[in-house]
C-alpha cells in the first residue's frame, strides 16, 4: 500500500510539473501572438485559460503587464504542491 501511495504521489507531482511547464510555454507564446492561433496554441489555451482566468478575475493588469500568470504559477508550485504533500503525509501516517 505504501508503494502505491508513493507512486500516486509522484504522479500527482509530475502532473503539477508538466502543467507548470505548459503554463510557461503558453505565457511565452503571448510574445508572438500568431503562435496562439496554431493547433498547439489553441490546445494550450483550452488547458491553461480556465486556470489563468481565475486569477485574471482578481488581479488586474498593471499598465500593459499582466502579472496574474506569475501569481498562478506561484500558487501552483508552492501552495498546491505543499497541500498535496501534506495530504500525502497525513494519508501515509494513517496507513
Amino acid at each position: 500500500m505504501q508503494l502505491f501511495l508513493a507512486m500516486f504521489f509522484n504522479v500527482i507531482m509530475n502532473v503539477i510539473d508538466i502543467y507548470s511547464i505548459l503554463l510557461i510555454i503558453y505565457i511565452l507564446m503571448s510574445w508572438v501572438p500568431s503562435t496562439r492561433e496554431t493547433t498547439f496554441g489553441r490546445f494550450l489555451g483550452k488547458i491553461t485559460e480556465p486556470y489563468l482566468g481565475f486569477f485574471r478575475k482578481f488581479i488586474p493588469p498593471i499598465g500593459m503587464i499582466d502579472i496574474s500568470p506569475i501569481v498562478a504559477i506561484f500558487v501552483l508550485n508552492y501552495l498546491i504542491r505543499a497541500g498535496v504533500r501534506q495530504v500525502y503525509v497525513i494519508i501515509a501516517s494513517l496507513v
